[in-house]
């Protein structure tokens, strides 16, 4: 398996697994046109170049100057524990870190998985106003029931 930026071509299987565990409750539904508009913050787990499999995904959103949110980050079921979301979640890190990115931030069901990858529990009041707005098209708003992690990025 690896990890790489996302292309053109992994945009419906990143769709396809996305919108599996958003029909479960346990992501938030993405649209092709957003897929397509936020392509770049993507990165993909795939076999090899030539399939069309998409097995994993996770992106990463930029907030403000110091603050991005780790988001979608999903593993095809028959991937799970293998490692595969945190290849992913590191990718994600080292790009924050390669931008000049401090603190990273997740709203996830699975804060244990956030743990292990050294993100601490926050309150949710603490972020931004601005990343509410995904939580505007989420069906449980305003009654969310996911933990807020966060992780301080060092320099090295």
């Amino acid at each position: 398996m690896q990890v790489r930026h996302a292309t053109i071509r992994d945009v419906k299987g990143i769709h396809g697994l996305i919108n599996h565990y958003a029909q479960k409750g346990m992501l938030l539904p993405r649209s092709l046109n957003d897929l397509y508009d936020h392509l770049r913050n993507h990165f993909v787990l795939k076999t090899d170049e030539h399939s069309d499999t998409v097995y994993g995904v996770c992106a990463l959103g930029i907030c403000w100057e110091d603050l991005a949110e780790i988001k979608s980050l999903a593993v095809a079921e028959d991937k799970w524990h293998k490692g595969l979301g945190t290849l992913l979640v590191k990718a994600c890190l080292d790009d924050a870190r390669a931008i000049g990115i401090k603190k990273v931030f997740a709203l996830t069901y699975v804060p244990d998985f956030f743990k292990i990858m050294g993100f601490a529990e926050i309150e949710k009041k603490i972020l931004p106003h601005k990343i509410w707005s995904d939580c505007l098209n989420c069906p449980k708003f305003p009654d969310c029931d996911e933990t807020a992690m966060m992780i301080t990025l060092s320099d090295t």
